[in-house]
């Protein structure tokens, strides 16, 4: 593959160009700041007199993005090595920098509108865990990268990556058209892809065996965002919450104690096994109302079929036959879920493609968590069969090749689903290293503590991860993952967990989608700011915008009133009662008109999911009003971006998104 440049020099002159010199005699880069044209510059190229050199070092180009005012040059100034794999070294993005091309200050930005889009991008790139390295792929599974081996040879990184995982690939559309347009040219060179995801590796020692395990996760950039706001399935057949996860096993030739190597590749054997994980793929959303529970809404269109059959057709085609885990709950709330995917999945005609139902919540009921074996038994046969990849160093062909899939899914594929993965990885495991013989036969890793503790961290640190990015807060039940037990103390910090997951999936995951749909490209924005004054204004009415100031003023006034001299018992009554009155008549306002208070996406409003009337299932209609489903005209619309009007600039679908110009 062709290599990246590691670190550049920037140069600016005037406000004409910024020019990107990296090290050793390589060409340098220039973007030219009116046009916005990139130029490769030729090998005798001599800086301008009249250019300032930045004190920052750049680690890598991200790519531009275009805003209301200005193009925007993202760029790292910061990394932290993660790990060496296969000696490769593997960073995670730390810093950034913002470098517009017209003369605009990204700091002082002239207008209220490019400021709060700056803030999108700066808050998205800043709160997500991203990955990246100059020599290897990290989107790409160990199978497939030995697949096409010999086709990837003297291509540039960005060529090879998996479409899914490339997160940058929308910042990074202009140097890609270049890239393509002139392929005898290295802008690849300049272009660093990034990946949203995790990776952890570990040294181990095992039986006279050194050893490294490994746990890379790929999250998708397709139907990408936040727990409530990204759900189901798209008209495209992406759904939400994808990720890949693989784990790998880097097992050393050396057969005594000895210093374990991590700076180049002599792993006698490399294993993988790869997972997947994915929302429930039909039409399906929960609508936020401020309650703890939100409404649960499922949209039986026409189209489900159709969408279900490519979404898993796709996977098929990828990764080969298909165990479909449910872990969705067959009671209460969930249970419409679990009904509606049941009867779509029936009705598709997929070969090699198995679904397997689990009742996670009734099987593991009074913390009985090690019946989580249950599961494992039923799906032996055919992890067995799919298998898992081998390769050997210095043998031609892989021993073992991974044919098939498991697929395992619950309401916010987090928890549960983090509990069963992890089981599942650890029975391939054992089924690695016993068919290695590392392992007798009646042997597993939980019989080796040291072992066994590094595989459970391992996991639960990737758990965590995962449901940040997605939920706001840490995986719930990871000190199942950690210690092999469901202990009170993990009961309790699961309280505390779900209470942050609550406030943050209401008060501030509007603005975190916003910036998920402002950088993966899902919205663009016109060159004129006046266009989306929409982002920065309030439409709710006085008497909504009121009630949390009137509920917050009357328990201030309830606080001074305890510090007021009394002549009486009673003195105070008609005080505390007044002030009583008003704070309940808040509450139960914002109570009764929930969805006004709720923090929803502004780029992308699921205004349709919200109000839709058609076939399917609703649990409730709360927090509309005392009309409930029947609002109001203008609150039907409130959340509308241009006026409250629906057109071909500003178009919202079910279940899909459409790239939206205002």
């Amino acid at each position: 593959m062709r290599l990246l440049h590691q670190r550049y020099t920037l140069y600016s002159e005037r406000n004409d160009t910024y020019i990107f010199v990296p090290e050793g005699e390589a060409q340098s880069l220039t973007i030219h700041r009116t046009s916005g044209d990139i130029v490769l510059n030729s090998p005798q190229y001599t800086l301008p007199y009249a250019v300032q050199r930045s004190e920052k070092v750049i680690y890598g180009i991200l790519g531009l993005i275009s805003l209301t005012l200005s193009e925007y040059v993202i760029v790292l100034t910061g990394r932290t090595l993660q790990g060496q794999f296969m000696g490769h070294d593997i960073y995670r993005a730390t810093e950034f920098d913002i470098l517009p091309l017209a003369a605009v200050s990204t700091y002082v930005p002239p207008h209220a509108v490019e400021a709060h889009l700056l803030g999108l991008v700066r808050s998205h790139l800043n709160s997500g865990n991203f990955l990246f390295s100059y020599t290897y792929d990290l989107t790409r599974r160990l199978q497939m990268q030995w697949e096409t081996r010999e086709a990837d040879a003297g291509r540039a990184l960005w060529e090879v990556m998996d479409d899914r995982f490339f997160w940058n690939r929308f910042l990074h559309t202009k140097f890609i058209e270049q890239a393509s347009s002139n392929p005898n040219v290295a802008f690849g060179s300049f272009i660093l892809p990034i990946m949203y995801g995790t990776f952890d590796i570990r040294p181990t020692f095992l039986h006279g065996r050194h050893m490294h395990l490994a746990l890379i996760s790929r999250r998708s950039r397709y139907r990408a965002g936040t727990r409530y706001f990204r759900r189901g399935i798209d008209q495209n057949g992406n759904v939400a919450n994808f990720n890949e996860t693989e784990q790998i096993l880097l097992v050393e030739g050396q057969a005594a104690p000895g210093p374990v190597h991590v700076d180049d590749d002599t792993f006698a054997t490399k294993l993988s096994h790869v997972q997947i994980r994915g929302s429930v793929p039909v039409f399906w959303s929960e609508i936020n109302t401020l309650r703890y529970k939100p409404d649960l809404q499922i949209m039986d269109l026409q189209e489900t079929p159709s969408v279900m059959h490519a979404h898993l057709s796709k996977l098929s085609k990828i990764y080969g036959q298909q165990s479909l885990v449910n872990l969705v709950n067959m009671k209460g709330r969930e249970k419409p879920v679990k009904e509606a995917y049941e009867r779509y999945i029936s009705g598709l005609d997929l070969s090699g493609v198995n679904y397997q139902y689990f009742d996670f919540h009734g099987e593991c009921k009074h913390m009985r968590w090690d019946r989580i074996s249950v599961l494992i038994d039923r799906l032996k046969d055919e992890l067995d069969n799919y298998g898992y990849f081998q390769v050997n160093n210095g043998e031609p062909s892989p021993r073992k090749i991974q044919n098939g899939i498991v697929r395992t899914n619950c309401m916010d594929n987090l928890d549960r689903t983090n509990v069963v993965q992890a089981a599942v990885a650890k029975y391939v495991l054992n089924q690695q290293l016993q068919s290695l013989g590392i392992l007798s036969s009646g042997d597993g890793i939980d019989d080796f503590e040291a072992f066994s503790k590094e595989f459970r961290e391992l996991w639960a640190d990737h758990a965590d991860s995962i449901a940040k990015a997605y939920g706001g807060s840490g995986a719930l039940k990871s000190d199942f993952t950690r210690t092999n037990k469901r202990t009170r103390k993990g009961v309790l910090e699961d309280g505390y967990k779900s209470v942050m997951r609550y406030l943050k999936n209401n008060f501030f995951d509007g603005a975190r989608q916003d910036g998920f749909d402002l950088v993966t490209g899902s919205w663009v924005p016109r060159k004129n700011p006046s266009a989306s004054l929409f982002l920065i204004s309030d439409p709710r009415p006085l008497i909504t915008r009121s009630m949390p100031a009137t509920a917050w003023f009357s328990v201030f006034m309830i606080c001074a009133g305890l510090t007021l001299p009394r002549t009486s018992d009673y003195s105070l009554f008609y005080y505390f009662l007044l002030w009583f009155t008003l704070f309940s008549i808040a509450v139960a306002y914002i109570i009764i008109h929930g969805i006004d208070y709720v923090s929803w996406p502004r780029l992308l409003p699921p205004t349709d999911i919200i109000y839709y009337t058609g076939p399917g299932f609703r649990s409730g209609h709360h927090g509309k009003g005392l009309k409930g489903v029947n609002e109001p005209s203008w609150k039907k619309t409130k959340w509308l971006p241009v006026g409250g009007k629906r057109g071909v600039d500003a178009e919202v679908e079910l279940g899909t998104i459409k790239k939206r110009v205002d």
